[in-house]
């Protein structure tokens, strides 16, 4: 899509001028199913985006994908300087290495290196999450936020930082895994290598509307829900959803209830963090105010004040935030290493 403007400002609060002008950067949101895969220029102008399968069984097969699709997009604007990856794992951002992955088989893998060294160009490496908040706050919904939390609600829960205006990743780049914050100790356990029970990533996401839509519907034969289990189709969180918008009080009091899971989570994270702005993003906040209104009555009731006014909105940029995020780390990794030599 040559030439195609975001809809963001020229220079968003916290923009990195290029001293040394960058002509563009590749940004990639790797997935389980799928990757988002896009070249923004120095004007952050989206010049070129292809959506390929992600469908790796194996280490070399995900890394071929992801090669061909990276020098697809090189082809198409040759400009390309450097590489921004948004990967849904844990990193140890310093030496570029992806820890672990529930949907990808990337344990303890030199990700950045193996990249860079294929393709002859500088990668950077962040967690899905972080880039797609990382987004947010330089072009979106946090936008001119000193402080502001990101939750990435679909399978699972992902979550990023901005503390004083810039991404949080901790110690080793492995910080804000606040889909593993728990909820309910009592509650079911949790996936993957993580040991706790009732986390909000269990109770809340998308899984988790997937499967109380289907314990609705059992118990409720005669909603929209308990029809189209009836009739043999899947109750997944995408139907849910579209039930509730369409009035089905069944498919909203579900809503509701994961909103309210969700809520819980939100009132720790405004205690711990006091952000400007709570966003939330991913296929779950399609749901908007159905979930939102829910969660944000169990934030104002559980969180001390001021905390408890903290405002939980709908993330801007959609599916293209991860993109756009791993792109812009990559312009403004390459800018500041160039303004500082």
């Amino acid at each position: 899509m040559p030439g195609h403007e975001l809809s963001i400002p020229h220079e968003p609060p916290g923009f990195l001028p290029v001293t040394a002008p960058v002509s563009a950067a590749l940004g990639v949101d790797l997935g389980g199913t799928k990757m988002a895969v896009g070249v923004m220029d120095s004007e952050r102008r989206i010049l070129h985006r292809s959506t390929p399968a992600s469908l790796g069984l194996d280490l070399d097969q995900l890394l071929k994908q992801l090669e061909a699709s990276l020098r697809a997009g090189i082809e198409a604007q040759p400009e390309v300087e450097a590489i921004g990856l948004g990967i849904p794992c844990t990193i140890d951002r310093v030496p570029g290495r992806a820890i672990s992955a529930v949907n990808l088989p990337l344990v303890d893998v030199p990700i950045r290196d193996l990249i860079g060294e294929r393709l002859g160009l500088p990668t950077f490496i962040d967690n899905d999450a972080n880039v797609a908040a990382f987004a947010e706050h330089r072009f979106g919904a946090a936008r001119g936020a000193t402080n502001a939390v990101m939750l990435t609600i679909g399978t699972g829960i992902g979550g990023g930082l901005i503390l004083d205006g810039e991404p949080y990743r901790g110690s080793t780049g492995a910080a804000a895994e606040l889909g593993h914050v728990v909820i309910d100790q009592a509650g079911p356990p949790c996936q993957g290598n993580c040991p706790n029970r009732g986390c909000v990533e269990t109770l809340a996401s998308g899984t988790a509307l997937a499967r109380e839509g289907r314990i609705a519907a059992e118990h409720h034969p005669d909603s929209v829900l308990g029809r189209a289990l009836a009739a043999g189709e899947t109750v997944d969180g995408k139907l849910v959803t579209e039930s509730a918008i369409g009035g089905d009080g069944i498919a909203v009091e579900v809503l509701a209830t994961v909103g309210r899971r969700l809520g819980v989570a939100l009132s720790s994270l405004a205690n711990i963090f006091e952000p400007d702005v709570i966003v939330i993003g991913g296929g779950v906040a399609a749901a908007g105010d159905l979930l939102l209104e829910p969660a944000r009555s169990e934030l104002r009731a559980r969180a001390l004040p001021p905390m408890n006014k903290t405002p939980v909105v709908v993330a801007e940029l959609g599916p293209d935030a991860g993109m756009i995020g791993a792109a812009e780390m990559a312009l403004e990794e390459i800018a500041a290493q160039r303004a500082s030599s």
